[in-house]
């Protein structure tokens, strides 16, 4: 993979930028890098200052905001108090403000410092308590810190089986409220023991708690175990897991009395294209595909882009970026840092790859993005616009195991999906391309319903402002949003 490079700037120059720029002397911070790390610090503080802010580098008794990040006000009070030991600082802490890092991002998008609100503010507990505290949680997925490894996934499968289901029966808003309630579960840092563990908790509809509660005490969801066998479910599911097959059709196949791929067979049903190669490779697209072979196909893409285009940069993206081990297929975004030269570049890779004999299904969308029409227009959606190649790869074995026995399969199907994006919309197609999916819907709904924006995997418009917000990183979206920024692997919500 080839990395975005960035120019490299000196402290002496940063610091000089600084002093010409500072639009708000009254307003010293200091951002503290326990838990955020040195390169996010070092990001905000850049941002910060580009924008007239004044952030010192050091802890001096001149700071009157300090920013943290994933800390309790105890922590940093702890901290502060070691520097003033240390010699490196003696302020009154009673005059110093203890902010969330939500405080600095809303600062920085609306161009100036924020009054100061209780939500801000940093709690102390000045006599530690052994009463487990109680868990506060913001309303948005994308808001909150979701680790691909969490405590209560014997309840999130239960809901999300319940969220499958209602999408079988195409009720989203059913299936969007279990998710909701699942994703709540996933941030919490502890394994729920009692339903009054999860009182005043967003998210958590009626019948969501009620589920939750029987498992609790019962071990198990009656609802979820006759959802999980019934006949229905388990035909839907096997059916929506061809390739090619949408809900829509399935269900349509299922009130005809079919249950399975092979049933598709034996009763000749007109398939189109995808569909039979999804029947034909029936297995292989639902056998999970493992790190091991995304990066061997990585190899192969990269290979490919960069034999047609050397200065092309190719980014994995999906489930695979937020650090799981094993997924359904595997997403690349390709582009190139000169505007344009991207364009006509994918059949050219389609090209390269069929003539290595490593297609063995392929069906290629052009871009049909327009500013002005698919804009603050069009209303905010998962479907983007970019010219892609929906594809099935032929992936040798002896590439993944050189102790393959020969009597096995000597290679596999998996489906690979490229993008390609022209570099201005690169940073939200990598955050779009990202996921989880119901991470991206609560950033678009947070975009809408918070901040009167639309957020796309091409854009992000300022309907207040009337006007796009560029971007050129991950950060930068999130600063516009007025959101904490939240690294890949913690957006498994």
């Amino acid at each position: 993979m080839v990395p975005l490079k960035r120019r490299k700037v000196t402290t002496e120059q940063t610091a000089t930028h600084d002093s010409k720029a500072c639009k708000f002397p009254e307003t010293v911070i200091f951002i503290v890098e326990r838990k955020m790390g040195a390169s996010r610090k070092s990001f905000l503080t850049r941002l910060g200052r580009s924008k007239g802010f004044l952030i010192e580098e050091s802890f001096s008794s001149s700071i009157t905001h300090v920013v943290s990040e994933n800390n309790t006000g105890d922590e940093v009070h702890i901290w502060i108090k070691k520097q003033q030991k240390e010699g490196k600082a003696s302020t009154n802490l009673n005059s110093v403000n203890l902010l969330d890092i939500s405080w600095l991002t809303e600062s920085l998008a609306s161009g100036n410092p924020v009054p100061v609100q209780d939500r801000h503010k940093l709690k102390t507990d000045p006599k530690p308590s052994e009463v487990t505290p109680v868990i506060r949680m913001k309303s948005y997925a994308c808001q909150r810190r979701t680790p691909l490894k969490h405590h209560n996934s014997f309840l999130t499968e239960a809901l999300e089986i319940l969220a499958e289901n209602a999408e079988f029966s195409e009720n989203e808003g059913r299936s969007v409220a279990f998710r909701r309630s699942a994703s709540v579960l996933k941030a919490l840092p502890h394994a729920v023991r009692t339903i009054d563990e999860l009182k005043d908790l967003p998210c958590l509809g009626e019948h969501s708690l009620s589920v939750i509660k029987e498992i609790l005490e019962d071990g198990t969801s009656r609802e979820v175990e006759s959802t999980r066998q019934s006949e229905q479910f388990q035909a839907m599911k096997a059916l929506t897991g061809v390739f090619g097959v949408g809900v829509k059709t399935a269900d349509r196949w299922v009130r005809e009395g079919l249950r399975s791929p092979l049933d598709l067979v034996d009763t000749g049903q007109k398939l189109n294209h995808a569909q039979q190669a999804g029947v034909q490779y029936y297995k292989d697209l639902n056998t999970p595909v493992t790190r091991k072979e995304a990066m061997v196909i990585s190899v192969i893409v990269e290979k490919a882009v960069k034999a047609l285009l050397p200065e092309a940069i190719i980014t994995l993206t999906g489930g695979f970026r937020r650090g799981k081990e094993v997924g359904h297929d595997v997403d690349f975004l390709i582009t190139h840092p000169e505007e344009g030269a991207e364009e006509k570049l994918m059949p050219k890779i389609v090209n390269w790859l069929e003539d290595q004999g490593l297609l063995l299904y392929q069906k290629t969308t052009r871009n049909s993005y327009l500013e002005s029409k698919d804009g603050p227009a069009r209303p905010p959606s998962n479907m983007d616009r970019f010219e892609r190649c929906f594809s099935i790869f032929k992936l040798e074995q002896s590439k993944i195991d050189s102790n393959a026995h020969a009597e096995a399969s000597s290679w596999r199907a998996i489906r690979v999906d490229l993008v390609v994006s022209p570099y201005s919309q690169f940073a939200f197609a990598t955050l779009g391309w990202t996921g989880s999916k119901l991470f991206e819907r609560e950033l678009r709904r947070w975009a809408g319903q918070e901040k009167g924006m639309s957020l796309s995997s091409h854009a992000l418009y300022d309907s207040k402002k009337k006007c796009y917000l560029q971007a050129s990183s991950e950060e930068e979206i999130f600063t516009h949003l007025g959101l904490e920024y939240i690294p890949p692997s913690e957006r498994n919500a």
